[in-house]
């Protein structure tokens, strides 16, 4: 897998995960990154600019690295007493994949889950939005999210849906093992998971836009859990 961009290149670079190569740009002057490179023995190859913005399209800021698939986590590693999970029902947008594991790295969640059909993977846009936060969070990829859901109330945890109709955010306890649900971009969460929800969280609007986007209702929600349970 391929990812890019100086703050993930240096993230990997720092913690010495796995690089198997490096593809920088001829005119890439980063001293640290290259010193870095350098100092861990990484095979490296050096193109031209169109040639490196054509391998990854994004914002490369001319380094790539290759490096192994992401590694997902399994179920058996939620904690069972006070744990703290966010299920991503068919998130589709890596962009907002990656800024959602931003937030979650930053407030405290155990975990995040999303289900294998249908959803955005981990990949190079997800990782380089994280901007390196993703290292530090369990990720786990489930077959059937309404079956994690269960399996997990069987074990304490109560989970906390979002949409425009239910009780207003601030109005929820938060404390213990709580599970909060953020739905799709456009259709929101799916019937079936709506329907196996404790609770379903609202964020109150006065403006003429009727909804916010996915990862910044899951920031305002996700914060909320993190102020109650401190």
């Amino acid at each position: 897998m391929y990812i890019y961009g100086k703050n993930v290149a240096l993230e990997y670079l720092e913690k010495k995960e796995k690089i198997k190569k490096a593809i920088i740009s001829k005119d890439f002057k980063d001293q640290k990154i290259l010193s870095l490179l350098q100092k861990q023995n990484i095979s490296t190859r050096f193109l031209s600019k169109k040639e490196i913005d054509e391998l990854a399209k994004g914002n490369n800021q001319g380094i790539i690295l290759d490096v192994p698939d992401f590694t997902y986590n399994t179920i058996d590693d939620i904690p069972l007493e006070d744990g703290f999970v966010v299920i991503l029902d068919h998130l589709e947008d890596p962009h907002n994949f990656g800024a959602i594991i931003r937030t979650c790295e930053a407030a405290g969640v155990d975990a995040i889950i999303i289900p294998k059909d249908r959803s955005v993977d981990v990949n190079s846009t997800v990782i380089k939005v994280s901007t390196g936060a993703i290292s530090n969070i369990k990720i786990i990829k489930v077959t059937n999210l309404v079956n994690t859901i269960k399996d997990l109330k069987e074990k304490g945890y109560w989970f906390i849906g979002t949409d425009m109709e239910g009780t207003s955010y601030e109005q929820i306890d938060y404390k213990g093992n709580i599970g909060i649900i953020i739905g799709n971009e456009g259709k929101g969460m799916s019937d079936i998971i709506t329907k196996n929800c404790d609770f379903i969280a609202s964020i109150p609007m006065k403006g003429k836009v009727n909804s916010l986007n996915a990862s910044v209702a899951a920031g305002i929600v996700i914060f909320e859990a993190l102020k109650q349970r401190r």
